[in-house]
C-alpha cells in the first residue's frame, strides 16, 4: 500500500519546495512564530491596560442591573480582579451599599428610559468592559393569553434596553483599544418553550442584536461575547411570578441550580483574556438541566 506521506508517493518530491518538503514547513513554522509573537504582544499589551493603561487609570468595567443576582456577582468578582467597577440599577440604596463594600461607583440606571441612560453614560467615563445584565421576565401565560403589558415590558428592557446602554456606550468600548461588550441573554435565546414565548422572543432578539454587531465591529478593537445562561437562582423567578415567593420556589425544588457567582466567574474569565481571543458564546446550565428543558428533580 503506497503512504500518504507526499515525499513516498511514485513522481513526488523527496526534498525542496513542494507541499510537504522542508521549505513548506519552514514556511509554516515561520507562520507559526509570527503568530505566537502576535499573541505575547497582545497578551502585553492587554497586561498593561490591565494594570494602569496607556492614561494612568484602570480598567473600567460598567454592570448593569448591578444591584442584586447576576449583575452585583458581576460587580463584585470584576472588583475583586481591579477593575474600576461602576454600577447602574433603578434600586440605588442596593448599588450604593455593593459599591461602597467593593470600591466601586454607583449610578442610577433605567435602561428603558433614554434620559437617564444618557447620563448614567455621561457619568461612566471611559469605558473598557459593558456587561449587559439588565433584563428579565414576566408571566408564563400561553400566547392566546398573553399580557401585552407584560410583553412591552419584556422586550422594552431585554431589547431596547439593551440597544440603549451599548449604543451609548459603544464608542468608548472602541477607544479603549481592548473593549469588550458581554450579553447575558439566556438558553431562552436558543430555544423555545410553552408559556414563554414573550420572554423568548425577546431573549432571541437581544441575542440577535448582540450577534450583528460582532459581524458589524468586525476589525475594530472591541469583542463580543454572549453567555446563556440556563437555571440561574436568583430573584427572577420572583419577578416573573410578580412576588409569588412560593412559584418562584419550585421553579428550583429538587434541582441543584447554577447561582449568580457561577456566571460572574464567566464574565470575568471572558474579561481577561488577550485581545485577540473572543469567546463568541458560551451556554452554561447546571447538570440537572438537559439541553431541550427537561430538569431531573430529586423529589
Amino acid at each position: 500500500m503506497a503512504s500518504d506521506h507526499p515525499a513516498s508517493r511514485t513522481g513526488g518530491p523527496a526534498s525542496g519546495a513542494g507541499p510537504g518538503g522542508p521549505a513548506a514547513h519552514e514556511e509554516l513554522a515561520r507562520g507559526v512564530d509570527a503568530t505566537t509573537e502576535q499573541q505575547r504582544a497582545d497578551q502585553q499589551r492587554a497586561d498593561q491596560q490591565r494594570t494602569d493603561g496607556a492614561a494612568g487609570r484602570r480598567r473600567t468595567a460598567v454592570v448593569t442591573g448591578a444591584s442584586s443576582g447576576i449583575g452585583e456577582a458581576c460587580a463584585r468578582a470584576l472588583a475583586a480582579q481591579g477593575f474600576d467597577v461602576v454600577l447602574g440599577a433603578r434600586r440605588t440604596d442596593r448599588i450604593d451599599a455593593i459599591a461602597a463594600e467593593i470600591g466601586g461607583r454607583a449610578h442610577r440606571l433605567d435602561i428603558t428610559d433614554q434620559d437617564s441612560v444618557d447620563a448614567f453614560a455621561a457619568a461612566a467615563g471611559p469605558v473598557d468592559v459593558l456587561v449587559n445584565n439588565a433584563g428579565g421576565a414576566k408571566g408564563l401565560a400561553p400566547v392566546a393569553e398573553a399580557d401585552l403589558d407584560d410583553w412591552r415590558w419584556m422586550w422594552e428592557t431585554n431589547v431596547l434596553g439593551t440597544l440603549r446602554v451599548t449604543k451609548a456606550l459603544l464608542p468608548r468600548l472602541i477607544d479603549s483599544g481592548d473593549g469588550l461588550v458581554v450579553t447575558v441573554t439566556s438558553v431562552a435565546a436558543l430555544s423555545s418553550y410553552d408559556g414563554g414565548a414573550g420572554y423568548t422572543s425577546a431573549k432571541h432578539a437581544q441575542a440577535l442584536l448582540h450577534r450583528t454587531m460582532r459581524g458589524e465591529l468586525l476589525g475594530k478593537p472591541v469583542r463580543f461575547t454572549e453567555i446563556c445562561p440556563g437555571m440561574v437562582e436568583t430573584e427572577f423567578s420572583l419577578v416573573r411570578f410578580k412576588g409569588d415567593a412560593e412559584r418562584a420556589d419550585n421553579v428550583y425544588a429538587g434541582v441543584t441550580p447554577l447561582v449568580a457567582e457561577d456566571i460572574a466567574d464567566i464574565v470575568v474569565f471572558a474579561a481577561t483574556r488577550p485581545p485577540h481571543v473572543d469567546l463568541d458564546q458560551i451556554v452554561v446550565r447546571p447538570r440537572d438541566q438537559a439541553h431541550d428543558g427537561r430538569v431531573n428533580r430529586r423529589i
